[in-house]
């Protein structure tokens, strides 16, 4: 594949990687990072006005103009940082998808407040299956790297679309004193936080490729996206439905305090199941889904498997303080985050990748967990107490699942490792639900899970039936 077509293929991740950012947080970055956070700033608030909704339309549309403005100019840039002069044209085209995505904002916004899930399911599936058509049809009519720049293109013209039709809603011009400018500071907040996080967390993939060269960071990022995919798969849907469902009730603390604390607790059982599977067999699963000649890769895996237990467990923290507006909380979480994983990827980077994800998991269970919960929990119906009685309670479950696979696949060395999945991945989850089930606390977390779905419910259709519009 001729290079502008490889660039253009991981595009955006190419345009964010020219910024400083990661592969695996570029995609967050162009369809989330200052355009989506408006989104939650809508979905936070629990009643808001036609007026209010239009002016954070229009103010997505700006900041869409802008950014896609910056990124015409530095298109020459691109092109030089990456040595390849078609990516100026290629920049140019991929700029436009930022008007787009911000166009659509405030509507999703809207749907997910909604609880229209369904909906928004369809148009992402609907959008993404008709780019992913128009790059084929492009490629067949031999249209070259542009049909990759194509398939980007359609995606969120149709999603535009789609969304627009799905929502009733249209903005009406902008209005002053609409009590716009709380919802606009929340947005902000989350702004800044989400870029220097995303800043912080981009950085080990530069250290890496600077210090080892690109086969060392190709390991280290291939080892991160197997494990940062099933987590994201993990917790992004339940957020969708969490955030809007805990911003309804903010006016009924006992309420909400119960249905975060189960929601907490089914994530940490979930949680700990994974993390310690993924630990304990990361080789042959390494070996399965990378290939027999990613095996180095395999001791990176292991490390980066304790960031699946702290990563959906903070995801918790982050609802808290989303469903409450805190965004100057959001933004002070951020900076101790951010600088506390720099810190790491700097101190194990003498170590090699291995160094540097043990550094940055212990970092994050040991410093920025601690730090997640004391400022979710300082305010609000929940404390820090009720995060970390939760969180010790369900811990053994992870030693239990964990020691019970790599016990099981001791016996089972000599068979290949697609077998050993097959048979010490069973036996790990049989040893966990036993513990579940004997455990009278997660024995009952199980069973409060049917009490939260129906809360989910019965929040949606009120939810429906309260405001169908705004």
């Amino acid at each position: 594949m001729p290079k502008a077509k490889r660039i253009v293929a991981e595009t955006p991740e190419a345009l964010a990687r020219a910024l400083g950012l990661s592969a695996s947080d570029a995609r967050e970055w162009q369809f989330q990072h200052e355009l989506l956070v408006r989104l939650r700033a809508a979905v936070k608030r629990e009643g808001i006005t036609h007026a209010q909704v239009s002016n954070l339309f229009w103010t997505n549309v700006t900041l869409g103009v802008t950014i896609s403005l910056i990124l015409a100019i530095s298109a020459p840039g691109i092109a030089w940082f990456y040595q390849e002069p078609r990516l100026v044209s290629i920049t140019l085209a991929l700029s436009t998808t930022f008007l787009f995505t911000t166009s659509t904002v405030q509507h999703m916004a809207l749907l997910k407040r909604q609880m229209r899930f369904k909906a928004i399911a369809l148009i992402q599936v609907g959008s993404v299956a008709a780019g992913i058509l128009t790059g084929i049809g492009m490629a067949l009519l031999k249209c070259g790297s542009w049909s990759l720049v194509g398939m980007q293109l359609a995606t969120p013209m149709l999603a535009l679309l789609l969304t627009w039709s799905a929502s009733r809603w249209r903005p009406q011009l902008p209005a002053r004193r609409s009590g716009t400018r709380s919802l606009l500071s929340f947005g902000a907040n989350l702004t800044g936080s989400t870029f220097l996080w995303s800043l912080a967390r981009g950085s080990d993939g530069l250290l890496v490729g600077r210090v080892y060269g690109p086969s060392s960071v190709g390991l280290y990022s291939r080892a991160m996206a197997l494990i940062s995919r099933p987590v994201e798969q993990l917790i992004g849907p339940i957020e969708s439905v969490f955030v809007p469902m805990l911003s309804r009730l903010q006016t009924q603390p006992a309420r909400y305090r119960r249905i975060l604390l189960e929601s907490y607790e089914v994530i940490a059982i979930a949680s700990f199941l994974l993390a310690g599977l993924l630990f304990a067999l990361a080789h042959p699963l390494t070996l399965v889904v990378l290939g027999p000649k990613w095996e180095k890769a395999a001791g990176i895996v292991a490390a980066f498997s304790l960031v699946a237990a702290y990563s959906p467990i903070s995801s918790v923290s982050t609802w808290l303080l989303t469903s409450q507006g805190r965004g100057r909380d959001f933004l002070r979480l951020s900076l101790v985050s951010s600088s506390v994983v720099l810190v790491s990827f700097v101190a194990g980077l003498p170590f090699g990748p291995t160094g540097v994800a043990i550094s940055y998991s212990a970092s994050c269970l040991f410093i920025v967990l601690p730090a997640d919960h004391y400022i979710a929990g300082r305010r609000g119906p929940v404390t820090t107490r009720d995060l970390w009685g939760r969180f010790f309670r369900h811990l053994p479950l992870w030693g239990v699942v964990c020691s019970t696979a790599w016990v099981a696949r001791t016996f089972v060395l000599e068979t290949n490792p697609l077998m050993q999945l097959f048979l010490c991945g069973p036996v790990a989850l049989l040893a966990g639900g036993a513990y579940i089930a004997l455990f009278a606390p997660s024995r009952r977390v199980a069973e409060n899970l049917f009490s939260v779905v129906r809360e989910l419910k019965g929040t949606r259709a009120a939810s429906a039936a309260g405001n169908p519009r705004v």
